[in-house]
């Protein structure tokens, strides 16, 4: 049984550039250009219509279309793809534990930290940027094993998830 993303909010969040290469390292044959708005792509008996223009209005729909078609042929979970493709989600609040904790910079009470939080469909390490009182409260979770919350935009970039913008790091008291 392959897991199904019944909430297609998510799928506004695909860029279709990362679509278009991950179809290309997968073997798929773009076929031919329909105008600006989507490109139609093969693979034995597979075709996908990928639209190219997140303001399109059936956009979302369209993507979930996609992975759909790239579960089936495949034969992976549509989380799995997913997650290969997401490159951004913004405003996102992660509950997670901090792993790592790097010595602060030298020129105010700052530093990176690593921490560990469910991204899309399993734990995964997390960096961000903390200053100040939120560096205080990091270290404290760092120290006694405490759950934190935070929220931020997370990027990807090679394979590395990095929470930008961070704001409300606080202890999960929940």
């Amino acid at each position: 049984m392959t897991a199904i993303i019944s909430n297609v909010e998510k799928f506004k969040y695909i860029d279709p550039q990362q679509v278009k290469t991950y179809l290309r390292s997968h073997g798929w044959h773009q076929q031919q250009l329909r105008g600006d708005k989507a490109d139609l792509w093969t693979l034995d008996d597979f075709e996908i219509l990928l639209p190219l223009k997140p303001e399109i209005v059936d956009f979302k729909r369209r993507m979930a279309e996609v992975l759909e078609t790239l579960a089936l042929a495949e034969n992976r979970s549509q989380i799995e793809i997913f997650s290969s493709l997401i490159t951004h989600v913004p405003n996102i609040t992660i509950q997670g534990f901090v792993t790592h904790i790097e010595t602060p910079f030298a020129d105010k009470f700052s530093g990176e930290i690593t921490f560990f939080g469910v991204v899309i469909d399993r734990l995964r390490p997390i960096k961000t940027e903390l200053a100040d009182r939120d560096y205080i409260i990091a270290i404290k979770a760092y120290q006694e094993r405490l759950p934190v919350l935070c929220t931020g935009d997370l990027i990807k970039e090679n394979n590395i998830f990095i929470l930008k913008n961070s704001r409300k790091f606080q202890l999960d008291n929940s």
